[in-house]
């Protein structure tokens, strides 16, 4: 399964990731079984850590990288701040986000659940589409570690050479 990846531009407000796109898997895991979108995250060395929806709000973690599997129903997200890209997410469908990559529920069914899960260790700090918090948020990021794994296939981040410590070119 390969994932579309989305590397998105710092808009000033929302600084995304200068080396980590985000990943976009579509049905990776059952439509309606939680379950397996946490037994998924876990086997992949990502603790599930929630279960829940999307904030209403541009929100990124400047911290922390986050898996969202929507479990059930569907939601439109806004990656990347205002100026980012939407996508039309439903249940089975994975997003993986870098750290510093918004995303904002534009709209979602009433059974919207989703799944969210960290890299082991983390502790995601929520930050708000806010230029005094931007320059922070960016150093931040930068001393963020690379996420462990892929979440859905295991393995590297695609795109993440190892060897080199650099991300895509």
């Amino acid at each position: 399964m390969t994932p579309e990846t989305l590397l998105l531009a710092d808009d000033g407000e929302v600084p995304n990731n200068p080396r980590l796109p985000a990943l976009v898997y579509r049905g990776a895991v059952p439509p309606g079984d939680p379950e397996a979108a946490e037994a998924l995250f876990a086997r992949n060395g990502w603790p599930p850590a929630w279960r829940n929806g999307i904030h209403p709000y541009h929100h990124y973690h400047p911290n922390a990288h986050e898996a969202l599997a929507i479990a059930c129903g569907q939601v439109r997200v806004q990656l990347g701040g205002e100026q980012g890209r939407a996508l039309d997410l439903r249940a089975g469908d994975v997003v993986v986000l870098p750290a510093g990559v918004g995303h904002k529920n534009l709209g979602a069914s009433e059974d919207l659940l989703v799944v969210g899960a960290y890299p082991p260790g983390a502790e995601p700090e929520e930050c708000r589409a806010d230029r005094t918090a931007h320059d922070r948020a960016v150093q931040a990021i930068t001393q963020t570690p690379d996420p462990p794994s892929d979440p859905v296939q295991g393995g590297p981040w695609p795109g993440l050479d190892r060897e080199a410590g650099k991300g895509p070119g």
